[in-house]
């Protein structure tokens, strides 16, 4: 009774029972937590050889060995795969193997356990996977810390330092044996040190974390400025016991805020010092800072003249529109500019030229401008500008009045030459010169004839200076003016030569162009050598930088060329007064010429001949 309560006992334990009789190990008692760990029906008397189920060879080899050798056994987390799922899943047991023996100590079997510990092992090996992963993260950190450019540490409650990253070592030129709670306090300059060590114990008992700055002695023995931040490690409900910062380097960028605080205070105290009304405004165009020159010459104050002060003091009828062209240009970042008149302390509006300009840069995009009085040269302008315009008149009457005197002087011209021939036909003189007076009063009357058409052509031409430019064809318009110098060319019996395919076209003004041929080719004409034929080389070329020029080369009388600074042809400057002329021609090449931006050039050599090169831009 007893021993059957007792297998009723045994039959429902958790843990795996069995009995494994004879060298054979037939199986014997099997509870049901065994029946369920071997994944099937174990029959009474069966080898375990013929029914391993879930078992692996290798334990039935282990319990032949503990049955011989009569010694237990006890394998820990043992795995076997669970019956009927995922051929990956394992379960773990602790296995004990207990041999049976006789009265005599002779084996009659085995005595298994087994207790599934599959949670506690899958809890162990997560255990052991979370140290593993831990001590990789702790790698990395370190691995991390140790190759920033910062010095990381970890110091205790107390402030007794943990761990210090090597930078510390190659900051401070200390060697690794050093003891860093020791030196640390030592190496931070005498003038910061009690603040240091003040605010730091403050944080700790505090609870909280650090942000100051002090210098720190480097391996030179120089101090530079470092960073010091740390924070704790909390863990609630607890007070913390450590704190882990980093120290970093700060000297250039603090000498650079104090350089960059030195020159902004520099730049005010100039802005101040200027005579004109500077200010600053946002990115938005509200006026933040004014110089003391402002408030002077307004009379008002930073608070009065508020964030759009200078459009407030401007003429009424023109702060509509000034403040819409500020306003466009703030949302564009186009620079500002503009005339307007200001008010200033005493009431009086003056002319004030508004400039202003947005830099954009770390700080984002802001506005510096500047109000700058021009009353006095606004005002000098518009007188300047009467003037100039009363000149332009009394230049135009002039003009008027050279054209109307040439055109009036011309029909007494025509009275005297009639009255001249009717003398010649009718009247006779008993004079053995009259031949020669005669002569002599024609060549007045041809010389006064010739002066009064080049007083006209000057006018004209003065007048076509500013004639519209066009694309020229160079051969065809000094043909044009040869056509015309046709009688001049037959007389001299010139040769001509005219070769502008170098530079064929030109961008100038018609008339200009013609009036400018005409004089050079009807002087080359003119001037001629009574000794040899004439001949007059037209050609066209492109300067070394790249402009086009023409030049002009006769073989004729020459002219002695005064100065080395160039020639500068005078009205009614004659060179050879034998020759026919008014000394006009060349006075209005030049005006010409210059008038458009270019230059002439002379070379001569007297009874040799004339080179003039027309540069026609600079």
């Amino acid at each position: 009774m007893r021993e059957q309560q007792l297998q009723t006992i045994l039959r429902h334990m958790p843990a795996g029972i069995a009995t494994l009789l004879g060298p054979e190990l037939r199986f014997g008692f099997v509870n049901e937590a065994m029946q369920s760990l071997l994944g099937g029906d174990t029959p009474e008397g069966q080898p375990l050889a013929d029914h391993l189920g879930v078992l692996a060879a290798d334990l039935l080899e282990v319990m032949q060995q503990v049955y011989s050798s009569g010694r237990p056994y006890v394998a820990k987390a043992y795995a076997l795969p669970v019956a009927g799922s995922d051929p990956t899943s394992r379960r773990y047991l602790d296995v004990a193997l207990e041999p049976l023996q006789d009265d005599e100590g002779q084996p009659q079997g085995l005595l298994l356990f087994a207790v599934d510990v599959t949670g506690q092992e899958e809890a162990r090996q997560r255990a052991h996977e979370l140290a593993l992963e831990t001590r990789r993260l702790d790698a990395r950190l370190r691995v991390l810390t140790e190759t920033a450019p910062q010095i990381t540490f970890s110091i205790d409650a107390a402030g007794q330092f943990e761990y210090v990253s090597p930078q510390w070592y190659y900051f401070t030129g200390q060697p690794p044996t050093a003891d860093v709670n020791a030196i640390w306090p030592l190496l931070i300059h005498p003038d910061d040190r009690l603040r240091v060590l003040y605010q730091s114990d403050m944080a700790r008992s505090s609870g909280i974390g650090w942000n100051f700055e002090y210098r720190l002695r480097r391996h030179d023995g120089q101090y530079r400025w470092v960073l010091s931040r740390a924070l704790p490690e909390h863990h609630a409900p607890d007070k913390p016991v450590f704190w882990h910062g980093a120290v970093t380097e700060v000297h250039d960028q603090r000498e650079l805020a104090e350089a960059l605080r030195q020159g902004e205070a520099e730049l005010r105290f100039l802005a101040d010092s200027i005579p004109q009304l500077i200010w600053t405004a946002s990115a938005e165009g509200f006026i933040d800072y004014y110089n003391q020159h402002t408030a002077q010459y307004t009379g008002l104050s930073t608070q009065e003249l508020g964030p759009t002060g200078w459009v407030n003091l401007l003429d009424p009828s023109e702060q509509a529109g000034a403040a819409r062209r500020w306003v466009q240009c703030v949302a564009s970042g186009e620079d500002y500019e503009g005339l307007y008149r200001m008010r200033r302390h005493d009431g009086q509006y003056r002319w004030h030229i508004i400039r202003a300009r947005q830099l954009a840069d770390a700080r984002g995009p802001r506005w510096f401008g500047a109000c700058t009085d021009v009353d006095d040269q606004h005002r000098l302008r518009e007188v300047l500008q009467t003037q100039y315009d009363e000149l332009a008149r009394t230049n135009r009457d002039l003009d008027t009045f050279v054209y109307t005197a040439s055109h009036d002087l011309k029909q007494p011209l025509f009275n005297l030459r009639g009255l001249f021939e009717e003398l010649r036909s009718s009247a006779t003189f008993h004079d053995p010169e009259q031949a020669t007076l005669l002569e002599m009063v024609d060549d007045a009357l041809l010389q006064l004839d010739g002066t009064l058409q080049e007083l006209a052509a000057t006018v004209q031409d003065q007048r076509e200076l500013a004639a519209p430019t066009e694309e020229l064809d160079l051969q065809s318009v000094a043909q044009e003016v040869l056509l015309g110098l046709r009688a001049q060319v037959e007389e001299a019996q010139a040769t001509i030569d005219l070769d502008v395919a170098a530079a064929p076209t030109l961008v100038y003004g018609r008339a200009n162009l013609r009036s400018v041929l005409h004089n050079l080719l009807s002087n080359a004409l003119k001037f001629a050598h009574p000794d040899r034929p004439a001949h007059i080389t037209i050609s066209s070329s492109l300067s070394e930088s790249g402009q086009p020029r023409l030049t002009v080369q006769d073989n004729g009388l020459g002219m002695t060329l005064v100065g080395s600074a160039g020639p500068s042809f005078l009205l009614f400057d004659r060179q050879h007064p034998g020759v026919a002329g008014a000394g006009v021609g060349l006075y209005l090449v030049q005006r010409i010429i210059d008038s458009r931006g270019g230059h002439l050039e002379v070379g001569s050599t007297v009874d040799q001949g004339t080179t003039f090169t027309v540069y026609w831009f600079e």
